[in-house]
């Protein structure tokens, strides 16, 4: 299969270099600068203190799978996600590949939705750092397979500048040298973003090799309540589930199910009929 990530990584920046030319830098900082007095939630702070740490995605499409879900509607999901027991919730805003849109974080903040929020797109230049401030997004995703380590060391400065925290994702062994640059999280991704091929084991490999006493996080492939409490066994404490639920008819109930599984909270936002 061709590298799927480089063909996304490239049209990428001529996305952002066609947004510059519509609205500029400055203009959007500006516009930025006029919402950074509003406060986003830290997402670290939610994931260490939750008894499930389940990031629950809005992701209607995909480059392997195509379209998932794709009459899902953010006002709908998102605050169903965070009624199931959500500690955070992802947000795909890549419009080419993954069907999202920044405007859809924008809409569960306008439903009241007071989780935090990850950006979920691949961050290739400081612009989109403003995309993220302007629209309501607590954090960011930074791929260490996208950028350079002197790369993502800038955009998590900025990052943190605008108040925003940083889920930093590696996928193998030789991504390790990032952890260096100490993020907000760890993000350990079960899904090759090259081949999509995905596959759990890759965060319990990498579990014992990060610093301890963090926040992790583990991507990708998560369905059961078994394979969580395995990962919170050995370190992690943030689990990003999107397809899982997203195929689903009600993502939210899917969700309040996983979390009810976990013996969280959520158990009693299932109806007796739900056999998810």
């Amino acid at each position: 299969m061709a590298d799927i990530l480089e063909e996304i990584v490239a049209y990428k920046r001529q996305e952002v270099a066609q947004f510059v030319q519509i609205l500029p830098l400055a203009q959007l900082a500006r516009m930025t600068e006029r919402v950074m007095h509003l406060p986003v939630p830290s997402m670290r702070q939610s994931l260490m203190q939750s008894a499930a740490g389940i990031i629950a995605e809005f992701k209607r499409k995909s480059p392997s799978k195509g379209w998932i879900h794709r009459e899902a509607r953010v006002s709908d999901v998102a605050p169903a996600y965070q009624q199931g027991g959500a500690s955070a919730l992802s947000i795909l805003t890549d419009r080419e590949y993954f069907g999202g849109y920044d405007e859809y974080i924008q809409q569960a903040r306008f439903t009241g939705v007071t989780l935090p929020i990850l950006y979920k797109n691949f961050i290739v230049d400081e612009y989109q750092l403003f995309q993220a401030r302007y629209c309501g997004a607590s954090a960011v995703l930074l791929i260490a397979a996208v950028l350079s380590v002197d790369e993502c060391r800038r955009l998590m400065q900025l990052a943190h500048q605008m108040g925003m925290e940083v889920l930093l994702e590696m996928h193998s062994p030789s991504e390790l040298d990032y952890a260096a640059l100490e993020p907000d999280m760890y993000g350990v991704n079960n899904r090759h973003l090259g081949t999509f091929h995905t596959d759990v084991q890759t965060s319990f490999d990498l579990a014992g090799q990060l610093p301890d006493g963090t926040c992790r996080v583990s991507e990708s492939g998560l369905a059961s309540a078994d394979t969580i409490r395995q990962l919170r066994g050995v370190g992690y404490r943030g689990f990003l589930i999107g397809e899982t639920f997203m195929k689903q008819p009600r993502p939210g109930e899917a969700l309040s199910q996983l979390v009810a599984d976990l013996g969280g909270r959520a158990a009693h936002n299932i109806p007796d009929t739900d056999n998810h």
